[in-house]
């Protein structure tokens, strides 16, 4: 599958791996069509119990939507097409739990998949950021699943100040987003070794549990997806806007 990889064994863990490394694996539509079908596959496939979610390559687990896709939007003001709505397990009904592993940057949309995600094992070497406010547009649904992740004025740093920080693999492990940090490359394996304990146990009993744990998000995600789309309509610049800005961004981020 073009910018999608599973893999599968005999122990109950497959694994989803983004796979465009040329791309940063930014998702195009076909990645994202090719999430949502792959979610919903392994909701009928009994023979996986755990899933770890990576990206191809060391540099970069995903840096959201593909900024060369051209995503057609209705005229109505009251509508808002997101292709990345549907790319995650939860938004596709699918309770079987979920680790992704993190190596390198994880910007912007990859909040989508990492906010559906049961816990999240990182490289040291790996940064979280959003760049939407430094190109002029609002971080609506990723500020929603940070919200849920993080500390209120984490959450806000992260979302507001755009470009000019990364949020190092330590720091977001002492603020929680991170549950385990890894030697450079050895997140997918750590990420791994926890999803074959979860494929072993009763699978009716993690199912439950991670239904369970979801419900506590699931009302405040409700609310703000649905504010969501006049947030972006009211708040984003003109797409010509938007690429002036980005072809003029500042390089040298700082670490925090």
């Amino acid at each position: 599958m073009t910018g999608l990889r599973v893999e599968t064994s005999g122990d109950g863990v497959a694994t989803v791996v983004l796979d465009r490394p040329d791309r940063l694996n930014a998702i195009d539509l076909e990645t994202a069509r090719l999430l949502t079908e792959t979610w919903r596959r392994f909701r009928y496939d009994d023979t996986v119990r755990a899933v770890v979610l990576t990206g191809a390559g060391t540099k970069a687990f995903c840096t959201g939507i593909d900024r060369a896709v051209d995503v057609p939007q209705p005229v109505s003001p009251f509508s808002l097409d997101d292709p990345l709505l549907t790319i995650g397990p939860k938004a596709n009904d699918l309770w079987k739990p979920v680790v992704a592993a993190v190596e390198g940057m994880a910007c912007g949309g990859a909040f989508y998949l990492l906010g559906e995600c049961e816990f999240v094992v990182a490289s040291r070497t790996a940064t979280f950021f959003d760049p939407h406010t430094t190109y002029g547009m609002v971080s609506a649904y990723e500020t929603a699943y940070l919200a849920q992740c993080l500390p209120y004025g984490e959450a806000a740093r992260l979302a507001l100040m755009g470009t000019a920080e990364r949020l190092t693999a330590e720091r977001a492990y002492a603020i929680g987003l991170v549950s385990e940090l890894t030697a450079p490359g050895a997140a997918p394996t750590a990420a791994r070794a926890c999803a074959t304990v979860l494929a072993s146990y009763p699978p009716t009993a993690v199912e439950g549990t991670v239904r369970a744990l979801w419900s506590t998000r699931s009302a405040a995600l409700t609310g703000a997806h649905a504010l969501a789309p006049h947030l972006i309509a009211l708040g984003n610049l003109p797409p010509t806007d938007q690429t002036a800005l980005f072809t003029s961004r500042p390089r040298t981020p700082r670490p925090r």
